[in-house]
């Protein structure tokens, strides 16, 4: 069963990649001669740049100071999964394309910083990949939510099964016909995003926060202007009955 719906307004793709890559734990580097599956080995600096953390005897660092004028040319791939236990986990890819050159940034001895100057970057989320300027990746920045997010949403799912039981309502009935459960599946500072679980399939709904949150903690009164507006249409709903 598969609902198509307009998607409410939310984070740019720009900023949904500098989300990705702040959240993600692991990626894969593929270079002209070998590809790497890297786990807590990146950060991103003030500029927006991603930096790399290799080991100074590791094959990815040795590759890199021994490439050709010192530039190293990489495809960064990430993955992002939905932290909660749902079906189809994978919610966007990421991907980075550029050169690696050595940076000046000091850091633990013994490990070597590799600068990131990307030359290309795309997201896929629901359908077709799409494309974000170096320049426009620069200037966004993650979501405040990025890295709270998943710590979010299992307190829902494991804490506050009614709560997201009562948001379910506010979409569509149609969406709730036959569901076997809703569980939260992604959250943002512009809203939150429900699926549907049914025998056969699934639907996404996303809900809107009357207004983006500028941290974590303004999450819990957003979410309790939302269950206002469930109460205040079961009320309308039950003055319209005979």
């Amino acid at each position: 069963m598969v609902f198509a719906k307009a998607r409410p307004a939310g984070p740019s793709n720009a900023e949904r990649i500098r989300s990705v890559v702040a959240a993600a734990g692991s990626l894969s580097l593929t270079t002209n001669d070998n590809t790497y599956d890297l786990f807590a080995m990146h950060s991103m600096d003030r500029s927006g740049r991603l930096l790399l953390h290799a080991p100074a005897e590791s094959p990815l660092a040795v590759e890199a100071v021994c490439a050709p004028h010192g530039v190293l040319v990489a495809l960064l791939e990430f993955t992002d999964i939905a932290p909660t236990a749902v079906r189809d986990r994978v919610r966007a890819r990421a991907t980075l394309a550029g050169r690696l050159t050595p940076s000046e940034t000091r850091t633990a001895a013994g490990v070597l910083v590799l600068r990131l100057d990307a030359v290309r970057a795309s997201i896929q989320r629901h359908g077709p990949v799409e494309h974000v300027g170096p320049d426009d990746l620069r200037r966004a920045e993650p979501d405040v939510l990025a890295s709270a997010e998943a710590a979010m949403l299992h307190h829902l799912d494991d804490d506050d099964r009614y709560v997201v039981a009562q948001l379910a309502r506010l979409a569509d009935p149609l969406l709730l016909r036959g569901a076997v459960r809703v569980v939260p599946f992604a959250l943002d500072r512009h809203g939150l995003t429900l699926r549907y679980e049914y025998s056969s399939g699934h639907a996404d709904h996303r809900i809107s926060f009357p207004a983006p949150v500028r941290e974590a903690a303004e999450v819990g009164r957003q979410v309790e202007v939302l269950l206002g507006r469930v109460r205040a249409r079961t009320r309308r709903r039950g003055a319209d009955r005979p």
